[in-house]
């Protein structure tokens, strides 16, 4: 068996097991979050969610509702990283760049170890 015909049929039996695989995670409803950003999201959706007075008070003010930034903002949202306070012991801090029905909002999310609270929500133009 010459090396061309070798390689073609690793290739071959490669894709099929790729196919395969992904069915089967995608039944399961496995999520890989290798990048810094989408780690930092799976985080804080993992935990409970605390809004302080002033987040509250410009949930109000904003007509924004909180299940849109759970589902919207903490699932597709930016890391801003340069914004963020990563290096505090207690409880980091980050801001998230996310898109509402109602158009861009910046959070400010303090990530503590068994809750997050959102200290800011803040309507981007």
């Amino acid at each position: 068996m010459d090396i061309l015909r070798r390689i073609g049929l690793y290739l071959v039996g490669l894709a099929i097991g790729i196919v395969i695989v992904t069915f089967i995670f995608r039944e399961k409803g496995t999520e890989f979050c290798y990048s810094p950003n989408c780690r930092v999201l799976k985080n804080i959706r993992e935990k409970a969610i605390v809004y302080s007075e002033d987040a509250r008070k410009s949930l109000k003010e904003n007509a924004i509702d909180t299940t849109g930034i759970s589902v919207s903002v903490f699932t597709k949202g930016d890391v801003i990283f340069s914004k963020s306070n990563t290096e505090l012991d207690s409880c980091k801090t980050y801001t998230i760049e996310g898109t509402l029905t109602t158009g861009k909002i910046e959070v400010f999310v303090k990530n503590c170890d068994r809750i997050a609270k959102i200290a800011t929500i803040t309507p981007l133009d």
